[in-house]
């Protein structure tokens, strides 16, 4: 529809700055917003362009008075200057009584949707209005509120394999395997909400074996622009016996913030990937939602 639509190109025209964390920040968090556009799609005789400017205009302004005066929030003119969230809408009137409102935020430096609502609100008067302004500032404070993803590189997970098996013509499903067990912790990972996952396709890694290197992977990811590194490992203890483990540092201290092991494991190598997101899940995304 026209609003989806709306939402969707502004998040491709937002401007990146320097990358933002609040951890830590003393000072107040800046909030770009544009206008919101209006539809009117009522098909109703008599003309309201006026009203509607009267009011939308109304609205914004109550909008951005209600989060500038929250001290943790300052109003930017824009995602170019200095703005961690961005805020975008729309509100398309579709008959007399019914009006929608589609409101998103956006962080900006994790360039990633912290909210995306479809409200609807009935009325087209002074009131009704005020009403829908006071919900929506509610639903935005709660998004801006959200904690920002921890940037995070995660390696390709290596295989340390005690069976003394050939070389020769499993390495390459090996490599296959290890791949998909990359892939789905990336994954995992990135759809909890609680990481964003740094691309790491141009670190030239591959000649190094990261679980022996000391802790050389913070160095890495911190080049990378990382907050923490993961790195992970699959044991293969015999072709059906297997354990995972991980590690996660901080990439500026080098400190180790998290570590998982699975133990022993029955399954053939394409279970791999299924117990590495278990671990994963288990020991670091959930552990860490815990209060």
């Amino acid at each position: 529809m026209h609003l989806s639509r709306l939402i969707s190109t502004a998040f491709l025209l937002v401007v990146l700055p320097a990358a933002y964390s609040p951890a830590g920040a003393g000072a107040a968090i800046g909030v770009a917003m544009d206008d919101f556009s209006y539809t009117d799609t009522s098909a109703e005789l008599a003309n309201q362009t006026a009203a509607h400017e009267r009011r939308l205009s109304a609205f914004m302004a109550a909008l951005r008075r209600d989060i500038g005066a929250d001290g943790r929030y300052r109003l930017a003119p824009s995602a170019q200057d200095g703005a961690a969230f961005k805020v975008i809408g729309g509100i398309q009137k579709t008959s007399t009584l019914v009006q929608w409102a589609k409101v998103a935020v956006i962080d900006v430096g994790a360039k990633r949707l912290v909210m995306d609502k479809l409200y609807t609100f009935r009325g087209d008067n002074d009131e009704s209005w005020e009403r829908a302004e006071i919900f929506v500032s509610r639903e935005v404070m709660a998004a801006l509120s959200t904690p920002a993803p921890v940037a995070l590189a995660v390696f390709e997970f290596e295989l340390e394999d005690t069976t003394a098996a050939s070389a020769g013509a499993s390495a390459a499903s090996d490599a296959s395997y290890l791949a998909e067990v990359t892939g789905s912790v990336r994954e995992a990972l990135g759809q909890s909400g609680r990481y964003r996952i740094v691309d790491i396709s141009g670190e030239a890694v591959k000649t190094r074996t990261l679980r022996d290197c000391g802790g050389c992977e913070a160095a890495i990811a911190q080049k990378l622009g990382a907050d923490q590194s993961l790195i992970g490992v699959v044991r293969r203890v015999s072709r059906t016996e297997y354990t995972l483990g991980f590690q996660v540092r901080d990439a500026r201290t080098g400190a180790v913030l998290a570590r998982g092991d699975s133990g022993l494991r029955m399954g053939a190598d394409y279970s791999w990937k299924r117990g590495a997101v278990r671990l994963v899940s288990d020991r670091l995304i959930e552990s860490q939602a815990k209060p």
